[in-house]
């Protein structure tokens, strides 16, 4: 059990390196009352994330649409601006709407402010994408960093100076620790040797040290890391030292850019010539990266990668990130474009770029072949970490001549994920690019159209879908028969159109003889509710159940969701057994929540929706139907999307039945609710009755005492129904505002609280 006084020495240690700025802080949250676009500039390696982070976390009260943070360090395409903001969103892509167009839906009717974070590498992305935002969302306010001002009319600029140094008169340590580079250092070098003092001994080296460095907080946190094996004054002397050697010749106009690029220098130049090589590969890493990854981009080398990473992680080099399963690593930006460099002066650039990118291709092969069974979560997982070097491998495959085929087939391996993940748009994209860059006589290319034309589908674009399904249907490609008739299959059934079940039979029956069980669900399920369709309501048991036990027995349950619903749709809207409808919708449910699947929720929940007319149940009807718009908008979704006349049907025979006042109260109250309360009835108490804890907002609260009941993540995702990364981004703000370091903290807080 922690006791009290064990929670405030906890709490004595801050969460993050970041040392407060309050005038900085107060002047960026003036601009942003009176303005809708600040843009803090500044050196790299100045602050400017963590200061923006800070200002951000302080205001969700005053933005009650909601805060996002959308980082684009990670990204290396301009394209992708949008979708980094729609997933900071929990925006799926779904609707046949663009990632802009879905984020501007969203933001549109909310008080909201965007943290969008590094804009300089993708100017004329954020620029475009910002535009397009603050002329259609009127009560959106947005703060970006970057390193140069964005350009745009009525654009506040706040230039970010580094941390305040003293002045050389400074001789104790109260008074040199008044000021923010001298606590960084004493901070950070306090982790990295827990004994660490700034003390009248070492006070004015500390100082001298601080000052050389002009209080850039990157270059302070790399000096600080090599308190372990030096004292303060041997690494103020070394920095003096290598400040004049290397900035020598440098094209820098601002003497703070050297000093950085001397310390990083400085950094590279006590490495080992192992480290500095791992270093170098690791740069061409564009998110977090395992053990594994630099494996494979430090290939045939013989090198000694563990030792090296230890090295570069004790250095400050990397950041180790540790998860549930594995530890990962992360660059900072001003580092890894150090590294990248090197690498390009080394002649190693092309061929580390290819490991990365064969590195990445395995892991999607990997999902693929893991996907269908109880390894599912976890291929998720890991795809999910890896998400921002896939997306550079594929866009390193499509800018690099010949190896277009590549992108394809990872683009086309594991369509699943990008379709949980929200991201469909993106995958098309891919898919497109890949089949524009490829040439027709490029192995897969049939598959590919097959499988872009059912993307298209998934958006509604059968125009697109069509034309992509004649390409592939040209092209004599044995290997892509049963793509084809999936897809074809999809969008007959889409169209309303005759022979949907035989197209989706031949598929079923293709992928079954080469073994594909995984690739034969989609098409299964669509063979079963067009039998369903036709008024062959034991047929169509028989094949949903079918499916629902072949999903069982591997231990998969995405798949499985989608049998108990189609299972359900026979029997509710085919005559079946209501009953029965009803549990086969509510089990899909629940598997949906645990998945935090949002889009499949929304038709569970208005499946539901529906057993409720069919029982004239009318007022719970409207409220299941409110509960399911709010899961639908969440998707940037509709209904209409594959159970149009269902939904339409029932949706207007709840309507007519109330009357238009009750119909739209019901449908409001069910708007307020959680999703999980359709799996329970009528929640027995309004949701958001409990206290707010001050001074967290009522989101916040509602996390937190989720995170007292012990629940992860991902169950607080499922139970909220948002993203887990929004879960995270929740929590990163209560940390800031508690000042906590652990759940722990968090909990015995919560627990303090009054009822």
């Amino acid at each position: 059990m922690t006791s009290d006084s064990d929670v405030r020495d906890v709490r004595r240690r801050p969460l993050t390196t970041y040392v407060s700025r309050a005038d900085d802080e107060n002047e960026v949250r003036r601009l942003l009352g009176a303005g809708r676009l600040v843009t803090l500039t500044g050196a790299g390696g100045v602050g400017k994330t963590h200061l923006a982070a800070q200002v951000a976390s302080s205001l969700t009260r005053e933005f009650p649409g909601g805060v996002a943070v959308a980082g684009l360090g990670e990204l290396r395409d301009e394209r992708l601006v949008p979708r980094a903001v729609a997933d900071s969103l929990g925006l799926h892509d779904t609707a046949g709407r663009t990632d802009l167009d879905a984020v501007v839906a969203y933001l549109r009717p909310r008080t909201s402010l965007l943290l969008l974070d590094n804009c300089e590498h993708l100017r004329e992305g954020s620029v475009e994408l910002v535009t397009a935002l603050l002329r259609e969302c009127r009560e959106l306010v947005v703060l970006a960093t970057s390193r140069c001002s964005l350009g745009l009319a009525g654009e506040q600029v706040v230039t970010i100076p580094p941390l305040a140094v003293p002045h050389d008169g400074i001789g104790t340590p109260e008074a040199a620790l008044a000021f923010g580079a001298v606590r960084l250092f004493a901070e950070r070098a306090a982790n990295v040797l827990p004994a660490f003092e700034v003390t009248e001994g070492n006070v004015a080296d500390v100082v001298r040290l601080c000052r050389a460095l002009d209080g850039l907080p990157l270059a302070i946190e790399l000096a600080a890391a090599r308190i372990r094996v030096l004292s303060p004054s041997q690494i103020a002397d070394r920095v003096e030292q290598n400040s004049a050697v290397l900035t020598s010749g440098l094209r820098m106009p601002v003497e703070r850019h050297r000093t950085l690029r001397a310390t990083i220098e400085w950094s590279h130049s006590l490495c080992t010539e192992t480290e500095r090589i791992v270093w170098a590969r690791c740069s061409v890493f564009a998110g977090q990266f395992d053990l594994a990854g630099v494996e494979a981009v430090c290939a045939e080398d013989s090198l000694a990668v563990l030792d090296a990473v230890d090295g570069l992680v004790d250095k400050s080099v990397l950041s180790r990130i540790d998860g549930t399963g594995k530890v990962h690593y992360r660059m900072l930006r001003l580092l890894r474009e150090y590294g990248g460099r090197q690498l390009a002066a080394s002649g190693d650039e092309l061929a580390v770029a290819r490991k990365h990118r064969d590195h990445y291709a395995r892991l999607i092969a990997q999902a693929a072949d893991t996907w269908f069974g109880p390894e599912q979560d976890e291929a998720y997982e890991r795809l999910t970490a890896a998400h921002a070097d896939i997306r550079e491998a594929l866009s390193w495959s499509l800018r690099t001549p010949g190896e277009s085929p590549v992108a394809l087939e990872m683009a086309t391996g594991t369509i699943e994920y990008w379709v949980a993940r929200g991201a469909a748009w993106e995958l098309r994209d891919w898919i497109d690019r890949a089949i524009d860059a490829a040439s027709p006589e490029t192995p897969g290319r049939a598959r590919g159209l097959a499988i872009a034309a059912l993307c298209a589908a998934l958006h509604a674009d059968l125009p697109r879908a069509r034309r992509r399904l004649a390409d592939a249907e040209a092209i004599e490609d044995e290997d892509a028969a049963p793509y084809v008739a999936h897809a074809s299959a999809f969008v007959r059934m889409l169209s309303i159109e005759p022979d949907s079940m035989a197209r989706a039979a031949e598929a079923v029956r293709i992928f079954g003889e080469r073994g594909d069980v995984r690739r034969q669900m989609h098409p299964m399920f669509i063979q079963g509710v067009a039998l369903a369709y036709r008024g062959d309501l034991p047929g169509a048991r028989r094949l949903l159940g079918s499916m629902r036990r072949q999903c069982e027995e591997a231990g998969e349950y995405r798949y499985r969701s989608m049998a108990l619903f189609g299972l359900g749709v026979a029997e509710v809207c085919f005559g079946g057994d209501l009953d029965e409808g009803e549990r086969c919708i509510r089990a899909a449910l629940e598997i949906d929540l645990r998945a935090s699947d949002v889009l499949s929720a929304a038709y569970r929940v208005d499946g539901l929706a529906w057993v409720a007319a069919r029982r004239e149940d009318w007022v719970r009807a409207a409220e299941l139907f409110g509960t399911a718009a709010t899961l639908w908008e969440r998707c940037s979704a509709e209904p209409d999307v594959a159970v149009t006349t269902t939904h339409r049907m029932f949706h207007q025979a709840t309507r007519d039945a109330l009357g238009a006042a009750r119909f739209d109260a019901a449908f409001a109250e069910g708007r307020r609710r959680n999703p999980h309360d359709a799996l329970s009835g009528p929640p027995s108490e309004p949701v958001g009755e409990q206290a707010v804890l001050a001074p967290l907002t009522p989101r916040e609260s509602e996390i937190a005492r989720l995170v007292a009941a012990g629940l992860s993540n991902r169950e607080i995702a499922a139970r909220l129904v948002i993203a887990r990364r929004t879960v995270e981004t929740h929590l990163q703000h209560i940390s800031h505002k508690l000042d906590f370091v652990n759940r722990t903290q968090l909990a015995v807080w919560v627990e303090q609280r009054p009822l």
